[in-house]
């Protein structure tokens, strides 16, 4: 069995030109060729990366077709591309590695998923935070039972801008809270509900989900900029999420809270991002004692989290073992909770059931 991949990059943008750079320092990796529509990005990267002559930059998705002995594609482009792009690759044999969310539709994502089965390819999504150190160790945190009986979570991804033009705050911030509370508590929800605003992109300030419950906003009429969400888990825990890219209080924040203690995961704060605070009640007649109060940092492994994903892509093509942190199932089972929260928005923040063929 060879030891060594070739991978053509697709999409070398903001976050492509991160996977480029990690491929490419990958021992196990030779990147044979680039795809990006802009002529202007494969000139820069080939200046930037000091690329080979002999890798293939083209603006044109079929030039792959000619490229010998290809393994595997990372697709890194708008979400709308993926479902066509990724169904391609995998007829043409290639295996997948797709930046999130694997397509804006539960349906398309099931059929690429069975797709994928069926050609016996590896079908991963690119889902960052469930390979960052912090995310991994407070898996093992709550996992383990420090925290007690879990009482509730909570989440905070605001930020001013970048506003999005093709998808709504719901779509461009939501997965990463949600893929972390999935893993956190290895549990997928079972209801969700979502209300949100819209002043930006659209014709005045407009809300979802107040009123008498009806639908009071549809997708053409804006994107929501501010969105609350509510995550029911099957055990009764809730998760609620605040998100925003209308605030300049830029936070990155994701807390559990227990009956012994609560976790927090601040990405902002860089040099404590995950903290255990340790304190419960003790009760003393009608009066309850805080108790047991301090503050834990958590230490980490050293590792950029894209590096992992890329070489957990690269196991996984080896070893043709499909990964159990981010298969296409799992990043499935995301899609479906984002297309049930928009239901949920949609119809005035009613609550959704989720539906389960992709709980596998």
């Amino acid at each position: 069995m060879t030891n060594q991949i070739k991978i053509a990059v697709i999409g070398v943008g903001r976050w492509g030109v991160h996977l480029l750079r990690n491929f490419l320092a990958h021992p196990q990796v030779d990147v044979v060729a680039v795809v990006d529509r802009h002529p202007e990005r494969l000139a820069a990267i080939k200046q930037q990366f000091n690329l080979d002559d002999n890798v293939v930059l083209t603006t044109q998705w079929e030039d792959l077709k000619k490229v010998p002995e290809l393994t595997g594609v990372a697709i890194a482009t708008p979400a709308t591309t993926h479902y066509t792009l990724i169904k391609d690759a995998l007829q043409q044999g290639y295996h997948v590695l797709a930046e999130k969310p694997l397509t804006l539709d539960p349906a398309e994502c099931r059929e690429l998923c069975y797709l994928a089965e069926q050609h016996n390819l590896i079908l991963m999504v690119d889902h960052t935070y469930l390979f960052h150190p912090a995310v991994e160790r407070g898996k093992t945190v709550v996992q383990a039972g420090k925290l007690g009986d879990l009482r509730y979570g909570y989440a905070t991804r605001t930020h001013l801008g970048p506003v999005r033009q093709d998808v709504d705050a719901l779509w461009d911030l939501a997965i990463h809270d949600i893929a972390i509370f999935n893993a956190w508590l290895g549990q997928i929800p079972v209801k969700v509900q979502a209300t949100g605003t819209v002043w930006l992109q659209g014709e005045g300030s407009r809300e979802w989900g107040v009123g008498n419950g009806e639908m009071t906003h549809s997708p053409s009429q804006g994107l929501a900029d501010l969105v609350w969400v509510t995550l029911t888990y099957p055990d009764g825990f809730q998760a609620y999420i605040h998100l925003c890219w209308l605030n300049p209080d830029k936070q990155r924040r994701l807390g559990i809270v227990g009956s012994l203690g609560s976790l927090i995961f601040d990405e902002m704060s860089q040099s404590s991002p995950l903290i255990l605070l340790h304190g419960e009640f003790e009760q003393q007649g009608n009066q309850f004692i805080p108790v047991n109060q301090r503050q834990e940092v958590l230490e980490l492994e050293l590792g950029e989290p894209l590096g992992r994903v890329c070489s957990c892509f690269v196991v996984s093509v080896l070893n043709n073992t499909p990964s159990e942190i981010s298969s296409g199932w799992v990043g499935t089972q995301l899609v479906e909770i984002l297309a049930a929260l928009t239901l949920s928005l949609q119809q005035g923040g009613q609550p959704v059931l989720i539906d389960k063929r992709s709980q596998l």
